[in-house]
């Protein structure tokens, strides 16, 4: 049984998490920590786990989590996680990390986007990015895994197909999504308040959103040259989920028939990804760790949409897909 610890179990996606666990025949939360303000009961926090999950949350103690955890999902700040997933690592524990401080590999880009500077560059490079689609022999070799932003893997997943063949320009690719209000965290901020949220649709971020960067990182990486992205999130007054639809220019005609050929042989053994004949809608992937995705061709231009649930998929979901690689269990644990 493995045993996992929740840093940060508070939040949404530490309550997405505890939610898979409790499915998941071969590995249990043992230790659950928040900060001090935000410790109690977990059954109480979200009453939803009243006689299913009993642990207290409670404050960090790093020999405590050694002592009861084969691994730690770090579902913490940007900028924080990489306080303690040093002290973890020597501790003999692995680490999930849902923070963007182990995605960039440039510390340069890192500071740029998050105005700090980066403490860990040890650990950076040696951190797999924990999208297993795309890589999961790095996954399964590793003690440290970057979990992937939820719009980045929403959007890398509609295009990767299309990168990996060489079938459109890469200086000019349009990546357009809408998320849920839960992507703004669980404690609300003017924006993400309900009264602001409700019947309203906005964008944010413009120009200078830190999951351009990684988009372009993990695109780069998959291309084999360097790929371009402009990259627009907005919010939506719905609860969970993202939708991404990526506009690329095609280096040669293509039509539906062969885009939908291209993504079903890439994706043929990938079971969280499903290639669609028709359009797909957020409602289709809500509480489920799939991506639905649907290729085609609108005058001359490659369209691509794609679905996930921001805190399954995006988030909570995506990091158990990965704990399972790292411990060698069937990828679809907990999460089927």
């Amino acid at each position: 049984m493995i045993r996992v610890a929740i840093i940060g179990a508070s939040g949404y996606t530490g309550a997405e998490t505890i939610r898979i666990l409790l499915r998941h025949g071969d590995a249990k939360a043992t230790y659950l920590t928040a900060l001090p303000e935000e410790c109690g009961p977990m059954q109480e926090m979200f009453p939803e786990f009243q006689g299913r999950c009993e642990l207290m949350v409670e404050p960090l103690n790093l020999q405590k989590l050694a002592d009861l955890a084969d691994v730690a999902l770090c579902c913490l700040p940007h900028k924080v996680s990489m306080q303690f997933v040093p002290e973890l690592l020597r501790a003999g524990v692995k680490v999930i990390d849902f923070s963007a401080d182990y995605r960039l590999k440039d510390v340069k880009v890192y500071e740029q986007y998050y105005k700090t500077p980066h403490t860990d560059t040890a650990n950076l490079a040696r951190a797999a990015y924990g999208l297993p689609e795309l890589f999961r022999a790095q996954i399964q070799k590793t003690k440290l895994v970057a979990n992937p932003g939820c719009f980045p893997t929403c959007s890398m997943l509609a295009l990767a197909p299309l990168l990996r063949e060489g079938l459109v320009e890469t200086s000019s690719i349009i990546v357009n999504s809408v998320t849920g209000v839960s992507g703004g965290g669980k404690n609300p901020t003017p924006k993400f308040h309900f009264p602001y949220m409700d019947e309203n649709l906005f964008p944010y971020g413009i120009g200078v959103h830190r999951h351009m960067p990684e988009i372009e990182q993990i695109a780069t990486e998959v291309a084999g040259s360097p790929v371009r992205v402009l990259f627009q999130p907005h919010a939506g007054p719905f609860d969970r989920g993202m939708l991404a639809t990526v506009y690329c220019r095609p280096k040669a005609h293509v039509n539906h028939e062969q885009l939908q050929t291209v993504y079903t042989d890439f994706y043929r053994d990938e079971h969280f990804v499903q290639v669609r004949n028709s359009a797909p809608a957020v409602r289709d992937v809500t509480g489920t760790n799939y991506c639905h995705v649907f290729p085609t061709f609108i005058k001359d231009t490659v369209v691509v949409f794609s679905v996930i649930d921001n805190l399954t998929k995006g988030a909570s979901g995506q990091a158990i897909q990965n704990m399972n690689l790292l411990f060698g269990l069937r990828e679809t644990m907990g999460l089927e």
